[in-house]
């Protein structure tokens, strides 16, 4: 079951015109996507719609030039100024291979290996995190592992020493991140066991995935109209935050983000990886649609349930309820919602669950137009 929208008209109408975009051209947007980027970056149409463009060639030069870079690659973001994607290197000699593939180069003082493998290493500290660290992820602009404070203590300190004596750090304070999941209201997407309430992510042959916190396996799900909509199939939080639900009941399965009216409903292409620095837009059954930019990647999230690792932190704003629902960047899904701070009127910051890892989990294949 579904509900009537524009996402079948949109979809129908695009599949009868074959309108999916070769690897080399310009990315196919769906109807809205332009003046959402605009809104939420102050930019005119077409710079909005160049942004748009340069970060999807970003997207898919990135693969190629850390396969470039070797072992001298120290990370990659997106430069929205120079519309470009920027690689840092440890060792100069890679740059022209690199420049080769599209990417500018820049010097960086550790390798991202290195730097990763300090990162597992606070993630592996016997003690875990106390309350009073929000989280901690690599940062190859500093060459440490970046760690958020919320609240110092006798208790941070120990832990920042502990994990000062594995890693190079950076400390900086910053709010406690929390789960986004909501009571039952009306007009919801899906509720879990009759009383949570989530968003749905993307759909995937045989169901949708979500977030792992929503529920665990063999939860039931009823869809917005308050029908039988599925099980959870296979959940991990914390740790991971992921989850895949199999669909029944009639209800079947569409490679569409609902846009909430404040924009077109968005098709699916693809999961190409957008880098740091990227634009990424969110839907979620609370606060709807908001943009904004992917800021690191990598985070240990430590919620009061346990650390999440491996998330991608943005600054696009999300709300109870917004869990598990979707976050794209163009028209390629990039995850699902984890949790955050602060809410959408007066802003805040939010974490994902990759979506790749979650396909590559379960063995799942995303539902693309």
């Amino acid at each position: 079951m579904m509900r009537a929208s524009a996402s079948g008209l949109l979809l129908s109408g695009l599949l009868a015109a074959g309108a999916v975009s070769p690897a080399h051209a310009a990315p196919e947007l769906s109807p809205g996507l332009v003046p959402a980027v605009q809104r939420a970056f102050g930019l005119t149409a077409e710079q909005a719609a160049t942004r748009l463009a340069q970060e999807d060639t970003a997207a898919r030069v990135e693969p190629a030039a850390k396969a470039a870079a070797g072992a001298a690659y120290g990370g990659s973001w997106f430069d929205p100024a120079r519309g470009v994607l920027v690689v840092a290197l440890t060792d100069r000699t890679r740059a022209g291979a690199v420049r080769a593939t599209g990417a500018e180069t820049t010097t960086a003082t550790t390798s991202a290996a290195r730097l990763d493998a300090a990162k597992a290493a606070v993630d592996a500290l016997p003690t875990g995190a106390p309350a009073g660290v929000s989280g901690w992820r690599t940062d190859p602009r500093t060459g440490s592992v970046r760690v958020t404070v919320n609240t110092p203590g006798a208790d941070v300190d120990a832990f920042l020493a502990a994990a000062g004596r594995v890693a190079p750090l950076t400390v900086a304070p910053g709010p406690k991140p929390t789960t986004l999941s909501a009571g039952t209201v009306g007009g919801d997407p899906y509720h879990i066991n009759g009383n949570t309430r989530c968003s749905i992510g993307f759909s995937v042959h045989g169901g949708f995935v979500s977030a792992g916190h929503c529920g665990g396996a063999g939860s039931s799900t009823t869809g917005w109209d308050g029908s039988y909509l599925g099980n959870f199939a296979a959940s991990q939080f914390p740790g991971d935050d992921m989850a895949f639900i199999r669909t029944g009941g009639g209800w079947w399965t569409v490679p569409v983000v609902i846009g909430w009216g404040q924009v077109s409903d968005q098709l699916v292409r693809g999961s190409n990886e957008a880098p740091v620095g990227a634009s990424v837009c969110r839907s979620g059954s609370t606060s709807h649609w908001h943009c904004g930019t992917v800021l690191g990647k990598n985070e240990t999230v430590n919620y009061a349930q346990g650390a999440f690792h491996g998330a991608t932190r943005t600054n696009a704003c999300a709300e109870p309820g917004d869990s598990g629902g979707s976050f794209l960047s163009g028209d390629q899904a990039q995850g699902v919602t984890s949790g955050g701070w602060g809410n959408c009127s007066s802003g805040g910051q939010t974490w994902f669950q990759p979506v790749n890892e979650i396909l590559q989990r379960y063995g799942l294949t995303l539902h693309t137009a």
